[in-house]
């Protein structure tokens, strides 16, 4: 009986821990997908023009195969033989045309005035309706603080301020020295 008693809570104790989350992280029982930046395509393999091999060198890079940034910047700007450089705009013909199609030669010398004038606008919707009648008024309204309260003077006010029952905003907030 003891030993029937002893395999089904042995049997139990598997299945529980088998359920566990971190039990399948610590096994390493999960899933895991590539990491889908570092996958790259590998050029086809080709058959020589000639049997007369060089012998390989470990860690040498593979001469059929063009580094990471060469097959991006290919992507990006077209085929190698129709990136030549602009010797007088300092651009590739790639980079040009991607300016002229999005728009860049159009666009306008004074954006840097525009936006400064949209962002004038929203600071001004987002003035505080008692800043704007202040000024109004002709009253500036008042800088945020730029003190810090010491908070341990702070709870001693309070507290002695309540031991003689007065209302704690009686008395001055003390601040901290910079």
């Amino acid at each position: 009986m003891k030993h029937i008693l002893c395999t089904t809570l042995g049997i139990a104790a598997i299945i529980a821990v088998a359920g566990c989350a971190k039990t399948k992280e610590q096994f390493d029982f999960s899933k895991k997908a590539p990491d889908e930046f570092a996958v790259i395509r590998r050029a086809p393999l080709e058959m020589p023009p000639d049997y007369s091999l060089p012998a390989p060198r470990p860690g040498a890079t593979r001469p059929q195969e063009e580094a990471a940034d060469q097959m991006a910047r290919q992507a990006v700007l077209g085929t190698a033989s129709s990136i030549e450089i602009n010797s007088a705009a300092g651009t590739s013909t790639g980079e040009a045309t991607l300016l002229q199609k999005a728009g860049a030669a159009n666009a306008s010398p004074s954006i840097r005035a525009k936006v400064d004038q949209e962002t004038d606008e929203i600071i001004k919707d987002e003035t505080p309706g008692i800043d704007t009648l202040r000024k109004m008024v002709g009253q500036t309204p008042p800088e945020p603080a730029t003190e810090l309260v010491d908070p341990v003077a702070e709870a001693n006010r309070i507290k002695q301020n309540r031991a003689q029952g007065k209302p704690i905003t009686t008395g001055k907030t003390p601040i901290l020295d910079e």
